[in-house]
């Protein structure tokens, strides 16, 4: 083994020989290495020089460059990974090793962006597929509803007066005038079983010879299911001219005369079945002749035979 000399006994024979400086020997440092703690039990030897002054040993507390060069240096050297195999780390200004820094791609609100993009689609799809399978259902229940239509019957013509005299219209035309006052009588039949509906008409009318004389209107009403109904339009006319269709009207002493006209009619019905979005609507097309007399009391009935309905 070497013997090594304190710094006193190198210090004092610096000043016995000031021509010629005597050869320091070098001592070694004994210091366990890196390579220690991964399993190999040698040491590591490293050589220190011998240093002219104690500032400038590697033990004095300095805090300048050379103790930071030297901490650094007691970090610097060789890893082992897990594997066994030597590593070589990049190390920074500090003399800390380096690591990888995992640096992840993209943005989370691109994600959220997605997210929010099939909640969207997803909530669209539902309401598509609702309002397909609901106007389906609809359609069917339309289709269940489309023979239900309302029957229409013309039940009588009761006449309360009619009579024909002379006069002259607004221009100071003679002329014949028909007066008239009668109720017609209309019987409706809803067959629906589970919707009722809204009757109506346009106007009723009384014609003779392309000549309406007498126009009425049947009261709009509602009819509930599986009912029937009997509606009464009044029809009225005071002094309707007849012009020219009168010349063929012949009229006895007594007053008797006997006048043929045509009935003619619309009668339409709306149903509701789904409320207001899924409605029925029909219409039927009414035309009878009838001749009337001035002295009938009794009501005018009518035949299945006698009245074209459309």
């Amino acid at each position: 083994m070497l013997h090594t000399k304190s710094e006193s006994d190198i210090t004092s024979l610096a000043p016995s020989s000031p021509s010629r400086s005597p050869k320091r020997p070098v001592y070694f440092v004994q210091s366990p290495s890196r390579d220690s703690q991964d399993g190999d039990k040698s040491s590591s030897i490293q050589a220190t020089p011998n240093f002219r002054s104690p500032m400038e040993s590697p033990s004095h507390p300095s805090m300048g460059r050379h103790s930071r060069n030297s901490s650094s240096s007691r970090f610097s050297g060789i890893f082992r990974s897990h594997s066994g195999r030597k590593v070589h780390r990049k190390r920074n200004d500090k003399g800390w090793p380096e690591c990888n820094v995992i640096v992840e791609e993209g943005k989370y609100d691109e994600y959220d962006d997605e997210k929010r993009l099939t909640r969207r689609l997803q909530a669209l799809l539902a309401l598509l597929s609702f309002i397909v399978l609901f106007t389906i259902l609809c359609l069917i229940i339309w289709g269940a509803a489309r023979p239900f239509k309302p029957e229409i019957t013309v039940k009588s013509l009761a006449v309360n007066s009619l009579y024909i005299g002379q006069g002259s219209d607004s221009s100071g035309v003679i002329t014949k005038m028909l007066t008239i006052n009668s109720s017609l009588r209309l019987g409706v039949h809803n067959p629906a079983t589970f919707f009722g509906v809204h009757v109506s008409s346009n106007a009723v009318n009384l014609v003779y010879s392309d000549i309406v004389i007498v126009t009425g209107q049947l009261k709009k009403y509602y009819q509930q299911r599986k009912s029937r109904r009997t509606a009464i339009v009044n029809l009225e006319a005071t002094k309707v001219p007849l012009y020219g269709a009168g010349s063929s009207l012949v009229v006895s002493d007594a007053g008797v005369f006997e006048i043929p006209l045509k009935l003619e009619f619309e009668v339409r019905s709306k149903g509701e079945v789904v409320g207001k979005l899924v409605t029925t609507k029909h219409t039927s097309q009414i035309s009878c002749n009838i001749t009337l007399k001035s002295n009938t009391i009794k009501p005018i009935r009518f035949r299945k035979d006698s009245c074209i309905l459309r």
